[in-house]
């Protein structure tokens, strides 16, 4: 449960180092393979600072996708009228269309209609936008447009880029885009300010009931008694999320005279504590708040965080606000949780279903403050918004590498092929890591060590690092890593990784022997996965065309790298396994491999057990309880 993390101080955000050689490689970049002219399947044309189009809508190719390393798109030839290079604006007949589906600030237009022919239609249906979009070369829509595989396949490659004027993308197929060749960009940076300050209006308007008030004075009463409020000065707020909006919300609830702690995985805690903010536990979060502000993204970790068992263990009285993603609220758990006094007020700026059924008895409940999705509106944030993805997406158009891409680019196969296995590898060894370390642990540094028989400019590892970003960062953010804006984001979010090629003496046939992850200067759920150096370690190699889990800390294991996972300390005793898989198989959880690894005969071990289910809260508990048992945890791969 992360949000975004203001800029880091520190510069560089990449070093590389290699146990064989001091000098730094001279290999030609990974990406220069999409300079070719020769027939293609990329609709982006990447060098190391810029993005060109191939502009004929006859081309077609042979490709993989980065989000995706493993599928073939499309087959077909590149027409040889094909040409490298961004869209001329002086040129009539290259000049781009570029169409606006949704209301957007002015200085937005006038910058787009300065460097191509703009159409703004807006509340357009899903034919009449597929029809529309097969003579556009870019499409930018608000959160209303549904951009569906649909589109995509309407625009038959000409659509070169989607410009999401705002943050989220749920309304956007960011894997069609990929198949299809489409960049997608956002904007979300201008409407920072405007959201923190519709949080902090929710939060003074909750607690003085001023909603309430005002229809009750429209209505013609006078009921100064029924709407007597409370005081923000001296009360505890807990900001779920210490991203941009939520560091804004917490300096501002800081002059309002507020104690503030906050919850973030993610967040490194010297960010927090300059601003006078307390990193804390999610449970400490909100059992000793008195006002909980939510500015987490919607992932599958986040969906419904806020749900029955949640609220039980909230402060009685506790005042709640929500100006960032419905989704996280069980919102038929919220209405319980107000109806019994758990929760006492609740202020919303976004639903689950948006807008809401009339009828909705959160929206109508007498202690629910609500306003239709208002956190980016302002005057301002809609001018900010309108400029920044303005100028996102005509530098796109121009052939510029916009910092805001959200999604792959397209890659030829032959240069993913070899890599595919260890792209995959390389993305779940990241989540595992992350996976380790303990709630409330900021992290800031993560070291890669690629073990290889090849030279070091025979090995390109910018994809690995982009992916293993990628399964560091995703399970714990709303941000979309790929190779396009890994670097930026890990340098975004403070996140400093270094890379160390050690060579070994093995076949070189293999590009890569094994790869490892450590995290350093965190703590961890599970102590045995760190290693004598104090870091969480992590380490994997392909087996057989699958990746496989070598090394956690210490402990040497054998596992494939498929379902879920969970590793046990336990004492190197006959009948564990049997006890372990007994547990299991009782609560119906089916166990697809079993693996021990040890350091000392009949002293430690890890017991590495995939599982094919999710096993209950119940199901772990009663695996913890196992005498030998002596620390365990369940991951998600």
């Amino acid at each position: 449960m992360a949000s975004s993390s203001t800029k880091p101080i520190f510069t560089p955000p990449f070093t590389t180092t290699s146990s064989s050689s001091s000098q730094p490689s001279t290999r030609s970049s990974l990406l220069s393979f999409l300079h070719s002219t020769t027939p293609t399947p990329i609709s982006l044309n990447i060098s190391r600072s810029r993005i060109s189009f191939l502009n004929s809508p006859s081309s077609a190719v042979r490709s993989l996708s980065v989000k995706n390393a493993t599928k073939t798109i499309e087959a077909a030839e590149t027409s040889r009228a094909s040409r490298v290079g961004g869209l001329d604006a002086n040129s009539q007949e290259t000049k781009p269309t570029i169409l606006v589906s949704e209301k957007l600030g002015e200085a937005g237009l006038e910058l787009l209609r300065s460097f191509g022919d703009v159409d703004c239609s807006y509340d357009l249906s899903q034919e009449d936008l597929c029809k529309k979009i097969a003579s556009c070369d870019a499409l930018i829509v608000r959160s209303g447009t549904k951009v569906t595989r649909q589109v995509f396949e309407a625009a038959k490659g000409k659509l070169k880029v989607v410009g999401r004027a705002g943050v989220g993308i749920d309304n956007v197929d960011l894997q069609a885009a990929t198949e299809y060749g489409c960049l997608v960009v956002n904007a979300p940076t201008a409407n920072t300010v405007a959201a923190a300050e519709h949080g902090i209006a929710l939060l003074a308007a909750m607690a003085r009931n001023v909603a309430q008030a005002d229809a009750s004075m429209k209505s013609g009463q006078w009921q100064r008694n029924k709407y007597v409020g409370v005081s923000l000065v001296g009360k505890t707020l807990a900001v779920m999320g210490f991203g941009k909006v939520g560091s804004e919300v917490a300096r501002r609830a800081k002059g309002l005279g507020m104690q503030v702690i906050a919850h973030d995985p993610y967040a490194p805690a010297d960010r927090a504590r300059a601003v006078g903010v307390e990193l804390v536990s999610f449970d400490q979060a909100i059992s000793t708040a008195d006002f909980i502000s939510l500015h987490m993204p919607l992932t599958p970790s986040t969906k419904k965080v806020f749900n029955d068992d949640t609220f039980a263990k909230v402060k009685t009285g506790v005042r709640i606000i929500n100006v960032a993603r419905g989704g996280v609220i069980d919102e038929d758990a919220l209405v319980r949780a107000l109806d019994s006094g758990k929760v006492a007020q609740a202020a919303l700026d976004v639903f689950t279903e948006e807008p809401p059924p009339k009828d909705s008895k959160l929206v109508q409940h007498e202690r629910v403050t609500v306003t239709p999705h208002l956190g980016a509106s302002t005057k301002e944030a809609q001018e900010g918004v309108a400029i920044e993805i303005a100028e996102a997406v005509v530098g796109a158009l121009q052939g510029e590498l916009a910092a805001t891409a959200v999604n792959a680019p397209m890659v030829p196969a032959e240069v993913l092929s070899e890599l595919a296995p260890y792209v995959v590898l390389a993305e779940k060894l990241g989540r595992l890591a992350v996976q380790l370390v303990a709630g409330g642990s900021g992290i800031k540094s993560a070291k890669v060590v690629y073990r290889s028989a090849r030279d070091p400019d025979d090995l390109d590892t910018r994809l690995l690092r982009a992916m293993i970003t990628k399964g560091i960062i995703e399970p714990i953010s709303d941000s979309f890593i790929n190779l396009v804006n890994a670097d930026f984001t890990a340098k975004q979010k403070g996140l400093r990784i270094s890379e160390e090629r050690v060579a070994v003496d093995s076949s070189p046939e293999f590009p890569i022997h094994t790869i490892q992850v450590q995290l350093s200067n965190v703590d961890s759920k599970f102590g045995s996965g760190v290693s004598e150096g104090g870091d969480i370690s992590i380490e994997g190699r392909v087996k057989y065309g699958k990746p496989h889990l070598t090394r956690v800390g210490s402990f040497s294991v054998d596992v494939s790298l498929e379902g879920n996972l969970i590793l046990c300390r336990q004492v190197d005793q006959p009948g564990m396994i049997g006890q372990v898989g007994n547990i299991l198989g009782e609560q119906n959880v089916n166990v697809s491999f079993m693996s021990v690894g040890r350091t000392v005969r009949r002293r430690k071990a890890i017991m590495a057990i995939g599982v094919d289910e999710e096993p209950n809260q119940e199901t772990l508990k009663k695996i913890g309880e196992v005498p030998a048992v002596e620390e365990f945890v369940f991951l998600k791969l």
